[in-house]
């Protein structure tokens, strides 16, 4: 009978430790606030980010209409240069696949590479298309509008002309406008949440539970980070995944000299946002490294932030086209690939550990 209440305790004691790991932050050790990290993600980050995107996307809308109304070379290297910052600023905003980004699916409206070109002419051939649709996914966004400007034609003259004296002109400028307004719309709706109550109810829900604010967004970044930053830019093209390299599904396919650019965008979002930096400004704020600093995990927090800047500098390294350098030389690109993967383990492994916080999403690219 003794040894039954001894083991009864023993048992409720484990749970009740367990259940506090589980619904405190960190551990005992841990008396960071996690709220105002998540503060500063929110108004420093997240809201500037899409409110920035919103911005780039009406002057994209804007110098594509003046580019209708008057098509030649001049109108139309403002459309590509709009087309370019937009797709920038995309790279910032792409991290915060949260809320209501993540309800409205945002990624599959901007970003979906390689396009589908069969797609793309089809529609514009048709008229009539659903972008809503998952069939359209891979026919929309900035893949779309990299063919659409850069790639629809052997020469600037041969683009231009399709959206002037083709057959398809209205049909060609309707789809390039339907895409723009698509983009638009869902930036707005993400931007306007993020200025509503969404923003109190992201920085309230510091808790450490599966569906708490931090461990959605952590498993997010690190989520961004490892597929859409270290896998799509770069592991796909040079063939870590795949027998051979596949160069021709590097991002910006068609405009190859941004391609290099739009990744080290990609990787400085993802550095700021661990740093706290916030979006086009150089002050700093409550962020993952001054959590893991708080954790006595200085080091930790150091490793990470040369990793990424050992990758930074292998990326600089690089031809501006990818696709180029994955032709002449892969071996360089399959480096750059190398140095981000090592900072995967730090941020998926150790920095996780650190803040008690468990992988929420499924690896299934092999690595």
């Amino acid at each position: 009978m003794i040894k039954r209440y001894i083991t009864l305790f023993t048992v409720l004691i484990v749970a009740f430790s367990c259940s506090n790991s589980e619904s405190e932050p960190g551990g005992s050790n841990d008396t960071f606030d996690r709220s105002t990290l998540l503060a500063n993600v929110a108004d420093n980050m997240a809201k500037p980010a899409f409110a920035d995107l919103k911005v780039k996307l009406e002057d994209l809308q804007t110098k594509f209409n003046n580019f209708s109304t008057t098509p030649n070379t001049s109108t139309f290297g403002e459309v590509k240069a709009s087309w370019l910052n937009a797709y920038k600023v995309w790279q910032y905003a792409a991290i915060f696949d949260i809320g209501k980004a993540e309800e409205l699916q945002f990624v599959n409206h901007f970003n979906i590479y390689p396009v589908t070109v069969v797609d793309v002419d089809s529609n514009i051939s048709n008229g009539s298309y659903d972008l809503n649709s998952t069939n359209n996914h891979d026919a929309q966004g900035f893949p779309a509008l990299d063919y659409l400007f850069f790639g629809v034609a052997s020469s600037e003259t041969d683009i231009i002309a399709k959206y002037d004296s083709d057959a398809n002109a209205a049909n060609y400028k309707k789809y390039v406008n339907d895409i723009i307004a698509k983009m638009l719309d869902v930036a707005t709706q993400i931007s306007n949440d993020w200025n509503g109550s969404y923003r109190d109810d992201f920085v309230s829900n510091s808790g450490n539970t599966a569906t708490s604010a931090l461990n959605k967004f952590v498993n997010d970044f690190i989520f961004h980070y490892e597929k859409r930053l270290r896998a799509n830019k770069f592991g796909i093209p040079v063939g870590n995944f795949s027998a051979t390299p596949l160069p021709e599904k590097v991002e910006a396919f068609y405009a190859k000299e941004y391609s290099k650019d739009l990744a080290l965008e990609a990787l400085t979002a993802v550095n700021n946002v661990f740093t706290g930096k916030a979006y086009g400004s150089s002050t700093t704020g409550a962020s993952f490294r001054t959590y893991l600093n708080s954790l006595d995990k200085a080091t930790l927090a150091t490793s990470i932030t040369n990793q990424f800047e050992s990758a930074r500098t292998q990326i600089n390294s690089l031809s501006a086209s990818l696709y180029d350098q994955i032709n002449t030389n892969n071996q360089q690109a399959l480096m750059a690939y190398d140095e981000l993967q090592k900072a995967v383990v730090l941020l998926k492994v150790d920095m996780l550990q650190a803040f008690n916080v468990s992988v929420d999403f499924v690896d299934a690219d092999g690595d």
